[in-house]
């Protein structure tokens, strides 16, 4: 395992970012959010691998083999987080710290978007900070994984 690589992992329709539904997602591309995320994982000395798929497999494929060679896991499962227990049991089943972010408040909007599967098996929430969430996301995953977490 690499104790300093993080797995990036963006949900369905997150390719889409920029031009769908910007009065909620704002004008910030996924190109934007691997960027900023790879930005501040290299300021604290951490590596990141992205991935983004609109096909579930795709991503419980990326969590398994994170689990060989990543400290931690980034995600934002778009619709998944409201769908998805396959999911939910793969980021428990590897084992690694996870953070979950959400571009926009989910608790503000429809109510089937308020119940997360993935929320019990993060240990850092982030959500309604737009695409700056994932920043915060990585800074504060990154202190769980370096022990630096406060209490």
């Amino acid at each position: 395992m690499s104790e300093r690589r993080l797995l990036l992992v963006n949900g369905p329709n997150l390719n889409l970012l920029g031009t769908r539904e910007p009065e909620i997602y704002g004008s910030h591309t996924l190109d934007d959010v691997e960027r900023l995320t790879t930005e501040v994982a290299f300021e604290l000395g951490f590596e990141v691998r992205a991935v983004q798929s609109n096909h579930e497999g795709v991503l419980l494929d990326a969590i398994h083999a994170a689990r060989l060679d990543c400290a931690g896991i980034v995600i934002n499962p778009a619709g998944l987080t409201h769908t998805s227990v396959v999911l939910r049991d793969a980021l428990a089943g590897v084992g690694l710290p996870v953070a979950e972010v959400h571009i926009s408040d989910v608790a503000k909007r429809e109510s089937f978007r308020h119940h997360s599967y993935v929320a019990d098996v993060a240990v850092v929430h982030v959500v309604g900070e737009g695409v700056a969430g994932y920043g915060t996301a990585v800074r504060r995953l990154i202190e769980v994984i370096t022990g630096q977490a406060e209490g």
